[in-house]
């Protein structure tokens, strides 16, 4: 059942009649439908994050960060559910862990990219054309359409169907880096069960490894023979498992993260 959240800002589809166990936040350019097959027979609630599905589009570029905020929105309302995130999805959910882990009582995370590669020999430049062009539309010399012909063309199917405001959160979001939520995950003692498809391109399983090693004794890595990034039948079957397994875990005592540049009188 769609249903509206956040005084109509949000809109989530609702399953099941008691209260919500589960959140799931699904990603890029997909929608709360994603996660139906994970949560059927579950009380859950699986989003339409800004800019998807149902729910508007931000007013300005967020990030990961803002993201999570809006997320926090929904969880201050619940009682500690287990937080799933798929792709862009995992970025806000493992976001959300690190700044209120008191508001999760445990994550789940598939096909997500955690941790940028970082750059060798100074990375891999665009084409030589489409610089020469770039240079000549910041001069003034060639008209916006014609540099976004090069910028369709050149760029990944993802940026090439954004528009305003989403095409700079993808921008955004491609270029950050979790390393530090994910150690801050660690400390919270935040359980993570990370359910991956062996054949992730997106998201690879080398990459899982290495963020598996930043949260240590905190989380579980599961590969899924024969998955990939999509959420096929085996992922499902495993992500349902993952959830259950949570659900059904004493949540750990974490205190809620306050900004230390909060002032005082305001905390």
């Amino acid at each position: 059942m769609l249903t509206t959240l956040l005084g109509g800002r949000a809109f989530a589809e609702k399953t099941g009649s008691g209260p919500t166990q589960v959140v799931a936040l699904h990603g890029w350019a997909r929608t709360r439908a994603d996660w139906a097959p994970v949560l059927a027979g579950t009380d859950a609630l699986a989003l339409d994050l800004p800019g998807h599905g149902a729910t508007p589009e931000p007013d300005a570029a967020w990030g990961a960060a803002e993201y999570a905020d809006f997320v926090i929105e929904v969880l201050e309302t619940l009682d500690r559910p287990v937080l799933a995130g798929h792709s862009f999805g995992g970025r806000v959910a493992i976001t959300v862990a690190a700044k209120r882990p008191d508001l999760v009582r445990g994550v789940v995370l598939t096909g997500v990219p955690l941790l940028r590669k970082q750059p060798t020999g100074g990375g891999r430049k665009p084409a030589l054309g489409y610089r020469v062009v770039r240079a000549l539309h910041q001069r003034g010399l060639v008209g916006d359409d014609r540099m976004e012909q090069l910028r369709r063309k050149h760029g990944s199917a993802d940026y090439a169907n954004a528009r305003g405001v989403m095409r700079e959160i993808l921008v955004k979001l491609v270029n950050e880096d979790y390393r530090e939520e994910l150690l801050a995950v660690a400390g919270h003692g935040v359980p993570v069960a990370m359910v991956w498809g062996e054949h992730d391109t997106a998201a690879p399983v080398p990459m899982a490894r290495e963020a598996l090693d930043l949260l240590g004794e905190v989380a579980t890595l599961t590969v899924v023979p024969g998955s990939a990034h999509l959420l096929d039948a085996a992922l499902v079957a495993e992500l349902q498992q993952a959830i259950a397994v949570l659900r059904e875990s004493e949540p750990t005592q974490t205190a809620a993260v306050t900004d230390p540049s909060t002032p005082e009188e305001e905390r």
